[in-house]
């Protein structure tokens, strides 16, 4: 262990039970957060990266059935998985019982029968789903605000302690030595250190997971609105068939 480590060991076992306890709580704070870090960064990574391979994949295929089999393997992608649910919604309303087969470029949904009034289950269905995809999103990003909002207050309340000691430590000893003061104004900067360490990663990874859920979300409504408007379209063009 090196000297530097003694040394900070040594002045959170000499800081007083108030410094202690918060320099305590700071470090809870600072697990959580890296632990939500960590798993925040790995699935936000991988739906980011699905949802594109999906989106691009839904464009270039030939049915939805197609997609819909492409679908069901990406099951980190929030923009596959709301697919799947509009999918379903379709077949249901599908009266015929014929599989539902379109080119993602305009081909005729085989399923004329179904009618604008089913289009609004469907539109239901989806905005249900982006919701709840949104949800598992932010889910505990919000305490990596927190985290960065109140820790360097958790800290100064420790830095403010810690003077005070000193401040104590000169009244009882009636003197304002090194020796008197040190310890008081140690812990307070320890304290103050801590905060902020702990609250600066939590500030960025909060900001650049916002960044990238907001890419995505824009990216579940835009693809909800694409996939109704070319149910929609198909619907149009076979009234405009048996017409």
């Amino acid at each position: 262990m090196s000297p530097d480590q003694i040394s900070i060991i040594e002045m959170f076992v000499s800081a007083s039970f108030i410094v202690q306890l918060v320099l305590l709580i700071l470090l809870s704070f600072s697990m959580g957060s890296w632990a939500i870090i960590f798993l925040k960064y790995n699935y936000i990574r991988k739906a980011f990266n699905e949802s594109a391979f999906f989106i691009d994949y839904f464009w270039k295929s030939r049915d939805l059935s197609d997609a819909f089999n492409q679908a069901k393997k990406l099951e980190a992608s929030p923009v596959a998985r709301i697919f799947r649910i509009g999918y379903m919604e379709l077949k249901k309303l599908n009266r015929s019982g014929a599989p539902i087969a379109q080119s993602a470029t305009g081909n005729t949904l085989q399923q004329a029968g179904m009618g604008f009034a089913g289009i609004e289950n469907v539109k239901r269905s989806l905005r249900r789903a982006t919701s709840t995809e949104i949800t598992k999103l932010t889910q505990m990003v919000p305490f990596l605000a927190t985290t960065g909002n109140t820790t360097p207050f958790i800290g100064l309340f420790g830095t403010v302690w810690g003077i005070m000691n000193s401040f104590h430590g000169i009244g009882q000893k009636g003197s304002a030595s090194l020796a008197v003061v040190a310890p008081g104004i140690a812990e307070a900067l320890i304290a103050t250190a801590a905060g902020l360490a702990v609250a600066i990663p939590s500030v960025i990874a909060f900001n650049y997971f916002s960044q990238k859920i907001r890419v995505i979300e824009s990216e579940l409504h835009s693809f909800s609105a694409d996939f109704l408007n070319i149910i929609e379209r198909d619907i149009m063009r076979a009234r405009e068939g048996k017409a």
